[in-house]
């Protein structure tokens, strides 16, 4: 038999791991690589950190060369090569040279879409200003570069806060630039759920970025001496020097569009669990494409390099004829802020509400390693679960230190099914400046055990807030010592210190439900034990003052502190 033709269309973490994965498997296939910028194997992650002086020399960025890939894995490997179109029926493409211009046609015998995706750049006037760019591959990456140099810019303007946008914030604000950052939604990182983002406003704040949530761009000016001016729609005017739009990214779908393959609702090019589009021999793997969510089922879209190297690997397989299955994407992901990271795998609270998927949530802080040892920082860690069967459906988490490996231990677990009683048996690594004995996942699954057991009861502070407006506030007790409530207390709250509980149990109403809190939840869990056991009907407000604390009044707006 001739051997096998593999076309593979786009590079970097799908279209490569997947070249090199075929080769593995499948000494004899020709492959070739069609790329259309001049890398086809580079870290698109760490493009800010390279601007931002982390990452010193460009070379580092690249994690594979086309020279590489052809004494390696003998694969043919055409960059600023652009494939235009797919002839289906022929089972050919047609590849232009961008160099030459010269056009080719080239037969498959199974070919494999890597196309990535886009950035957003919306049609607003003057978006087409000098001076406005775009992050996603290394020519951007060397022109904002070559900006910065050469004009000396003073001032950036970021439209967007998600991954991207935070990430420039901090890099310019690095390079001694002044950093502003325009944000149309009520809140940064909207994967997560709003008060697990919290946190990071006050951090980009102590750095000097100007942070405006709720307001997006209205439009772009010219202004003298090669600056422009952002106009936002709350009608502020921002000089800058250079703007970069981090509004997200969409997937490339023309290729596919045009060859008449199958896109979903979400946008992306559908593919089976082998990665297989609507056509029997073609493939897509990464940004481009739409896979389940693992937890709820629905088809998304995630454009992660993880998932993307996955998907690769499912793709030659399947090619070569392994029985494999893509499992689906669950969205495990981490950003760092200055010297906070944020981190979340699974569903958000937002997503099981807009699924109208059941499900319970507890907050827990505890510290990163052993208390008592010198360093500790405090996790706060959301977590989302099934209130039947006590399933890992998501989590969240923020803090300064070890915030992604509990994350990880989090993802792993929800990959496998987990449950909340899984978390209380886990068995982590322990040394006092690595962890504790009981860890802050152990933390999470013991609360969230005991919620599903029936030990206590939650109330959540947005149920709060909920009571107050309506004029039905719940009679709160604040379990804390006096020196803690007068340092700062929830409006309302009868202060009953602990230690003190037991001896004024007489003080407190047999026929009003009461809600408990301390400062991370722990001394209150005590208290609603107690006062459970005595008759009381009682809630434990989940992560105590800290909580409290992530989630302004409903009347402050998303730009409160």
């Amino acid at each position: 038999m001739a051997p096998k033709r593999i076309a593979i269309v786009g590079g970097v973490a799908g279209g490569a791991a997947c070249a090199a994965r075929l080769r593995r498997l499948d000494e004899h296939a020709e492959i070739y690589m069609y790329e259309r910028s001049a890398e086809i194997s580079f870290a698109n992650c760490g493009l800010p950190y390279y601007l931002g002086g982390v990452i010193a020399e460009r070379q580092r960025l690249l994690v594979a060369t086309p020279e590489r890939f052809r004494d390696w894995f003998h694969v043919e490997v055409r960059t600023r090569h652009e494939v235009q179109r797919i002839d289906r029926r022929a089972r050919t493409i047609e590849i232009r040279n961008l160099v030459t211009g010269t056009a080719s046609i080239e037969r498959y015998d199974a070919l494999v879409l890597s196309p990535g995706a886009q950035p957003i750049r919306p049609n607003l006037p003057g978006i087409d200003l000098p001076g406005i760019f775009t992050l996603r591959n290394l020519d951007d990456m060397d022109r904002i570069e070559a900006w910065i140099e050469q004009r000396r810019p003073g001032r950036a303007v970021i439209v967007g806060a998600g991954y991207i946008g935070l990430e420039m914030a901090e890099n310019l604000a690095r390079r001694g630039l002044e950093v502003a950052m325009l944000e149309k939604a009520p809140q940064a990182m909207l994967s997560m759920d709003p008060e697990m983002v919290a946190p990071v406003y006050a951090e980009l704040r102590r750095h000097g970025v100007d942070l405006r949530l709720g307001n997006g761009v209205a439009a772009f000016e010219a202004a003298p001496e090669d600056r422009l001016t952002v106009v936002a729609e709350g009608g502020e005017r921002l000089t800058a020097g250079v703007v970069i739009l981090a509004l997200g990214v969409r997937p490339d779908v023309r290729l596919a569009r045009d060859a008449g393959l199958e896109i979903g609702a979400a946008g992306g090019i559908r593919v089976d669990d082998q990665m297989r589009t609507s056509d029997p021999a073609i493939w897509a793997v990464g940004d481009a494409v739409e896979t389940r969510d693992v937890v709820t089922g629905q088809w998304t879209v995630v454009p992660l390099a993880g998932p993307a190297a996955r998907q690769a690997r499912v793709a030659a397989d399947a090619i070569c004829g392994r029985d494999t299955k893509y499992r689906g994407t669950q969205g495990t992901a981490v950003v760092g802020v200055f010297g906070l990271t944020l981190a979340l795998t699974g569903a958000s609270e937002k997503t099981l509400r807009a699924r109208a998927i059941p499900y319970e949530k507890s907050y827990t802080h505890s510290p990163h390693h052993a208390g008592y040892y010198p360093g500790a920082e405090m996790i706060g860690l959301k977590l989302l679960f099934s209130p039947d069967s006590g399933r890992i459906l998501g989590a969240q988490a923020v803090g300064r230190s070890g915030v992604e490996r509990r994350i990880d231990v989090l993802a792993a677990l929800l990959q496998k099914g987990g449950t909340v009683y899984d978390l209380e048996e886990a068995e982590l690594c322990y040394a006092p400046q690595y962890g504790s004995a009981k860890d802050s996942v152990n933390i999470a699954g013991f609360v969230a055990g005991n919620i599903l057991r029936g030990d206590v009861a939650l109330a959540h502070w947005d149920q709060w807030h909920q009571r107050r407006q309506r004029q039905e506030p719940p009679l709160v007790i604040d379990v804390r010592t006096a020196g803690e409530a007068a340092a700062g207390a929830v409006p309302g709250a009868v202060n009953i210190p602990l230690g003190e509980l037991r001896a004024r149990l007489g003080e407190l109403p047999r026929d009003r439900e009461l809600w408990v809190h301390c400062g991370v939840g722990q001394r209150s869990y005590y208290a609603s034990r107690i006062l459970r056991q005595h008759g009381f009907s009682v809630r434990n407000l989940s992560g105590g003052m800290r909580t409290f604390q992530l989630l302004p009044a409903p009347q402050d707006g998303p730009n409160a502190s």
